[in-house]
């Protein structure tokens, strides 16, 4: 009896011990942040199991923008994301355009949005994320990068180049506003006075598929005698790569163009209208956490009267100095195919380039 009494014990013993480990294990696997949901956090959990805990800014193309206090500012992939616990309230569009607001909770499948009635969404339905309620200024982001350039002595020149970009962003709508804009002046002559303001409403279909119902652009350079020149039109895009390193869009549309020229030939008109063919392209890559590299390109087909083609490219790298401050390193290449003869008989040259360094502030 004493035998089989002490190996029932050692057994028993041993069973607690082999299934010590085991159970601490699954422990660690299965620990969650404690409910009820965090008041002041959002959390986010990885598919590798790691959470990380800080604030939502917004989820479009597939793209989890999520801004930590010690990881700085984030871009995860959606499918990188096993769970979502938002503290604040947020606003998530999904598929057959319904639009949920309140606090989020989503799992590997579904996504459960907690706000004046509680309702629970397949996760493969869901478009968009926006945080906040729905106030305007939650809509609103921004950058402004200055450069300067100033000399007094054997040469006297004054150089400002300005670059600003504003988004509005809601679950279903996109607006956005950019301006180019650089001054030249030189021994008191004007060497260099160009600007590009551009605008344009994106309305998402899928979380790829976009039509822009209205974008417009006024331009003006009398480098390339251009008093001004304005175009007006509508269009269509698609996001071809979207990961959390990549983004590039491809988009195309119709348009109508009316151009004053600076300078013409005594008797020939100083204007030219035209319907314009327009494509472009963007692409955004994260090279390192600190280091983004961005390219922009936009033709516009048109007739011989206006141009023939004009193309509009803006590439460059952007170093993150701190959470707010950018050094931004950008070049510009604007081209008209055939330029308009100016009154004494000669052309404007074709290209223009430029080559300019500033400070970006993130609004």
């Amino acid at each position: 009896i004493r035998l089989m009494t002490s190996i029932v014990i050692i057994t028993f013993a041993a069973a607690i011990l082999a299934a010590g480990p085991v159970l601490a294990e699954e422990g660690k696997k299965d620990w969650q942040p404690p409910p009820p949901m965090p008041d002041e956090w959002d959390w986010i959990q990885l598919t590798s199991g790691e959470w990380l805990k800080g604030e939502i800014i917004a989820m479009y193309d597939e793209n989890l923008e999520f801004d930590s206090d010690e990881l700085d500012e984030l871009t995860l992939d959606w499918g990188d994301i096993r769970e979502v616990r938002s503290g604040g309230t947020m606003q998530i569009s999904f598929l057959d355009d319904v639009i949920a607001t309140g606090k989020l909770f989503v799992d590997e499948d579904s996504v459960r949005v907690m706000g004046a009635a509680d309702q629970t969404f397949p996760r493969s339905s869901v478009l968009t994320i926006t945080a906040g309620a729905p106030k305007e200024r939650n809509y609103w982001a921004g950058k402004i990068t200055l450069g300067a350039n100033l000399r007094e002595g054997n040469t006297e020149q004054v150089e400002f180049s300005t670059q600003a970009s504003f988004k509005r962003r809601t679950p279903k709508n996109r607006v956005n506003f950019d301006y180019l804009g650089n001054f030249n002046r030189t021994f008191g002559e004007v060497a260099a006075d160009n600007q590009r303001f551009d605008a344009g409403w994106n309305r998402y279909f899928s979380n790829r598929l976009f039509w822009t119902p209205v974008y417009g652009e006024y331009y003006r350079d009398p480098f390339q005698n251009i008093d001004s020149r304005w175009t007006l039109g509508m269009g269509a895009g698609y996001t071809l790569i979207d990961t959390n390193k990549i983004e590039w869009e491809i988009t195309g549309g119709l348009a109508y163009q009316i151009t004053q020229f600076d300078d013409v030939l005594e008797g020939e008109s100083d204007s030219a209208n035209t319907p314009t063919l327009v494509f472009g392209t963007a692409y955004d890559h994260e090279l390192t956490k600190s280091i983004d590299f961005i390219f922009n390109y936009r033709i516009f087909i048109v007739n011989e009267e206006s141009g023939t083609y004009t193309h509009h490219l803006l590439t460059g790298l952007e170093f993150e100095l701190t959470n707010l401050l950018d050094f931004d390193i950008t070049f510009v290449w604007d081209r008209i195919q055939d330029p308009r003869e100016l009154s004494d008989g000669t052309f404007p040259e074709q290209d223009d380039f430029r080559l300019t360094f500033g400070l970006g502030i993130n609004l």
